[in-house]
């Protein structure tokens, strides 16, 4: 590590940091609610912050490529012609960093016909002559050849990797060069695929650094070539030309014609004034309240408080609104005057609510946790611009006898009850004895059908639908922060002008989105699945599961003493003691000590990569992998579950609450969290008995209901296939029915292996698996994995022909539908970036399949529901997980129960192909499924 320096200049090396942000967000890209990309935006300002605040440089510069060809181009034409093109949404990011850029007021450099490593280069020369010490920040390895006493490489952090500074000696030990120079004829002779620089055809990375440290460069190669081993000599003298040449491109011309002023370096303060504007454009909402004090609050249009409801009845509940109100958009023109119902108001106000046809409410409470939580107000709005708040006092009595007045107007079935959120306000009054009745809309579900892949929070909607900014809740508690408790801590006036502006908004939301789902053709989906699910989901969350708690401290007795064995096991086939948990120590000892693979694949710190990926595919090269998968395994089943859940247990109702998630998953599928009820392993045997744990209250049992190979029995509906609809008629088994076709075979001679890799095949290539991604999870060569997939076409061409028909409609219209009408877009499908496109593409072929199959259980679940509370049956249907549903069945009911949910489960849509459900009963959900 360098010594103090009290001149330190950083040289960022933007695009380099730009693509490392984009990819590394790429399967969970960050989407304004304007629909803009922002994840290479925002990955490079976590850089470009790690930087300033941790690393505190006295100067500092960002570079650029310029868009001009470079000397290199005019070398070699071919130069970075394999490089896919940048993903558009680079393309749309970079105005606004170099907008950030120079917000920081930080200086961007770039010259023509030079890149981004010419212009760092020739800064960091001149800057060492000037005495700084410079750090060039790149995951670049090609910066290793400037690399000096005082011109060092900065990795930044990187997926939990502390950042990296590398100096003279850290090149010399991961290059094995004698000095940072050698790093050029190391690339000269390795070449570089990703920019087409061709390098000694082959030689890789490990013999490009075993010849360069033993002959020092490539001109003492070709000075000594009887000295050279084995068929490198012939490459050498075959390829000295092309070898010459490709060390001329990977050098780093440090000579670029670029001037370095040493005051315009130095380090300034942010423009505030340019800065927060685009910060809050890009809803960098973590980063204004990380860098800048909050905003002062906002004033409001006067507010009335303690005005007498009668005298506005006759305006409040008697008219309807003006059509200059109907038309009004945007809140921000809109006088709005918000009031606070006193206590004399209660009643008149309460029996008002019965006159309308349908309102807004919103609920204030003392914290997040549904189950457990006190109501302190209650918010009403049915008129733009108009918001009324009702107080609740302290003692639960108080509150009770203020609901009762309102119970009335909430369970009337024929008033509609809009809200933000509703799941978790319907949850709250259900905890005082109030069902909310009639039908309901709820504005985060509505923008979800609209906006799939979007954010979904109240503030960023009004903020792009409205153009209005509602206040922060943050800035409520801002004279107790950070040890806020509870909406009782905020003033009652300041409470209800935050509440009823809630309100307000989302009652302005709902008249923004509704007509654009019926346009949209999303209506049906809303009306009849999405909305009325929240209800389902809100009984089901506030139902719970019981937690055996003895049972899981045999569960964790038996896991701990497995742990301890595998460990035993591992040490011993390892033949030494070792951190397993270690991804370092673990590469290790696979790699160096055991040497599973040669060509093991390195992070850029030079650790061997452990995943779960690189080890599945090493499972068959020694008994050490499948003991270190089974491992960690069992680790995490302890600490996730074993360990978490009886933590978790509500000490009210001695159950567990998940909560489930409607609008996460673009595809339609629903979620858990707090805890993840779905991600419980079932795949092995541990994970299974875990599920012992979870049993039923006295005198009841388990039914599971689980639909059967259901994304399958669909792609055969959609794709039309007719060897697949008769696949499934048969009543054969249709991963045997598979393998019969694939492999030419009488289905009576198909053999374990046979059917599995048809199984493999159903649901890998039905989701766009190459012959690469297949040949890794059967662990077979590639040329086998292709002529797999070429007879599974061959056997089942519709299914070709759907996914070729999915991904051209997707190209057509952007988007693709479930056969409920259900969105997802798709918006890359036109990229010229292959990986971008891939994926796109993939998405295209997928989500139908997927959001259909979730559609249809929902469609259940409604039903169901509703039949439960018609029938006023003392059965609760508690858990969903991904195609299985869950019931606590009082046993009286268990039959006619058990041939309910099969007819509305099997009924739930009409397809081509038989929808199956298969069924068990248990005394534990491990018994049940």
């Amino acid at each position: 590590m360098p010594e103090n320096n009290p001149k330190k200049l950083f040289l960022i090396d933007a695009y380099a940091l730009i693509f490392r942000a984009y990819y590394a967000f790429i399967k969970n890209p960050r989407i304004t609610s304007k629909g803009l990309n922002t994840s290479a935006i925002f990955g490079f300002l976590l850089a470009l912050e790690e930087v300033i605040k941790k690393q505190k440089p006295t100067h500092l510069a960002v570079v650029f490529d310029h868009p001009s060809p470079t000397f290199r181009h005019e070398m070699f034409s071919g130069y970075k012609a394999t490089r896919n093109e940048t993903p558009e949404d680079i393309r749309n990011s970079i105005p606004y960093i170099k907008q950030l850029i120079e917000a920081y007021r930080i200086p961007v450099f770039d010259c023509p016909g030079f890149e981004a490593d010419d212009v760092i280069g020739t800064l960091a020369r001149k800057a060492s002559e000037k005495g700084f010490t410079t750090y060039m920040m790149t995951p670049d390895k090609d910066f290793a050849q400037l690399v000096s006493e005082n011109v060092f490489i900065f990795k930044p952090a990187r997926n939990g990797v502390e950042s990296v500074t590398w100096g003279v000696e850290d090149i010399k030990r991961e290059f094995c060069v004698q000095n940072p120079g050698q790093v050029i004829d190391v690339l000269a002779l390795m070449g570089d695929s990703s920019d087409n620089i061709p390098g000694a055809p082959g030689i890789g990375p490990k013999t490009a650094m075993k010849l360069i440290s033993e002959f020092g460069s490539v001109e003492a190669l070709f000075d000594n070539p009887d000295k050279i081993k084995g068929k490198c000599r012939e490459i050498i003298e075959k390829n000295r030309e092309l070898i010459e040449f490709s060390k001329k491109l990977v050098r780093i011309d440090q000579n670029a014609p670029i001037n370095m002023n040493e005051e315009a370096l130095q380090m300034k303060e942010p423009d505030q004034s340019r800065l927060i504007p685009l910060f809050e454009e890009l809803e960098f909402k973590s980063l204004i309240n990380r860098n800048f004090s909050p905003e002062p609050e906002k004033t409001k249009q006067p507010t009335t408080t303690s005005e007498t409801v009668g005298s506005l009845q006759g305006t409040l509940f008697g008219e309807e609104e003006s059509s200059e109100q109907k038309n009004l958009a945007n809140i921000g023109n809109v006088p709005h005057s918000y009031h606070l119902v006193s206590a004399a108001e209660l009643h008149d106000f309460s029996a008002g609510l019965l006159t309308l046809k349908e309102f807004c409410f919103n609920t204030e409470t003392t914290g997040t946790d549904a189950l457990d939580t006190e109501l302190v107000g209650l918010s009403f709005t049915w008129k733009e611009g108009e918001g009324y708040f009702v107080h609740f006092p302290g003692p639960r009595e108080r509150v009770m006898e203020i609901l009762e007045m309102f119970r009335p107007a909430f369970e009337n079935s024929e008033i509609g009850k809009t809200g933000q959120n509703l799941k978790f306000d319907i949850r709250v009054l259900a905890s005082y004895g109030i069902e909310v009745k009639g039908r309901i809309f709820d504005t985060l579900i509505g923008h979800y059908l609209l906006e799939p892949d979007s954010r979904h929070e109240m503030n960023l909607l009004a903020e792009k639908y409205l153009s209005y900014s509602p206040i922060n809740v943050e800035s409520l508690f801002a004279e107790k922060a950070p040890a806020r408790k509870s909406m009782r801590d905020v003033p009652v006036e300041k409470l209800m002008e935050y509440s009823a502006e809630v309100s307000d908004v989302t009652w302005r939301l709902k008249r923004k989105f509704e007509p654009e789902i019926i346009l949209e053709g999303l209506d049906d989906l809303a009306e009849n699945i999405e909305m009325p699910l929240i209800r389902v989901l809100a009984q089901m969350e506030r139902t719970g599961v019981k937690l055996d708690l003895n049972e899981m401290k045999h569960v964790t007795v038996d896991l701990r003493e497995d742990i301890i064995k595998l460990e035993g096991e591992i040490y011993e086939l390892a033949g030494q003691e070792f951190n397993i948990s270690s991804p370092k120590q673990l590469g290790d000892i696979l790699f160096l000590k055991l040497k599973l693979d040669e060509k093991a694949r390195m992070t850029k710190t030079k650790q061997f990569i452990t995943n779960e990926e690189i080890l599945q595919r090493l499972v068959s090269k020694h008994p050490i992998v499948g003991k270190v998968l089974e491992y960690r395994g069992l680790k995490k089943l302890l600490t996730t579950y074993v360990e978490a859940l009886p933590q978790l247990v509500s000490e009210k109702t001695g159950r567990i609450h998940t909560c489930f998630n409607q609008a996460v998953a673009a595809t339609g599928r629903l979620s858990s969290n707090n805890p993840n009820l779905q991600n419980i392993p079932v795949r092995d045997e541990r994970g299974r008995q875990l599920r012992k744990a979870f049993v039923p209250d006295s005198g009841h049992v388990f039914l599971s209901a689980d639909y059967s190979q259901i994304e399958l029995r669909l792609m055969a509906h959609l794709s039309q296939d007719s060897s697949m609809i008769s696949d499934f008629l048969s009543g054969n088994d249709i991963h045997a029915a598979t393998a019969s076709k694939i492999f030419g075979v009488p289905i009576a001679e198909v053999t374990r292996e046979m059917r599995s890799r048809a199984k493999t095949a159903n649901f890998g290539i039905i989701y766009g698996i190459s012959s690469f991604g297949l040949a890794e999870r059967l662990t077979i060569g590639r040329k086998e994995a292709k002529e797999l997939i070429d007879g599974y076409f061959n056997s089942y061409p519709g299914i070709r022909l759907y996914m070729d028909e999915s991904i051209k409609a997707a190209r057509e219209l952007g988007y693709v539908k479930t056969m409920f009408g259900r969105r997802r877009y798709v918006r890359d499908i036109h990229s010229r970036n292959q990986v971008v496109r891939g994926m796109a593409e993939r998405n295209a072929i997928n989500a139908p399949i997927q959001g259909t199959a979730a559609d249809i259980i929902k469609i259940a679940m409604v039903r169901i529901h509703e039949k439960l509370h018609r029938e006023q049956l003392r059965s609760r249907m508690i858990l969903q997980v991904h195609d299985e549903l869950i019931f606590e069945v009082w046993e009286p009911e268990f039959e006619n129960l058990k041939d309910m949910v099969i007819k509305e489960m099997s009924g739930a849509a009409t397809l081509d192909v038989p929808l199956l459900v298969d069924w068990g009963k248990g005394k534990s959900w491990f018994e049940a499924h």
